[in-house]
């Protein structure tokens, strides 16, 4: 799970269908990737890292967590 990529979303107020339509994610391919179902691509982690408006870095933001 990418307990940061949540932490995020909930400092900035958003949901994961905020995030999902910012990035044009599928909401549902969203929620299995941050809940560690399926890896993140590079380009997928530049998108969200871009749409959550952070920065720290891609390292620390998708830090898996159990």
């Amino acid at each position: 799970m990418y307990g940061n990529v949540k932490a995020e979303l909930a400092r900035k107020s958003l949901s994961v269908v905020d995030l999902s339509n910012k990035t044009g994610i599928r909401y549902q391919t969203l929620v299995d990737k941050i809940n560690g179902k399926y890896p993140v691509t590079l380009e997928e982690a530049k998108t969200i890292k871009s749409a959550l408006e952070v920065e720290i870095p891609l390292e620390e933001l998708f830090e898996q967590t159990t």
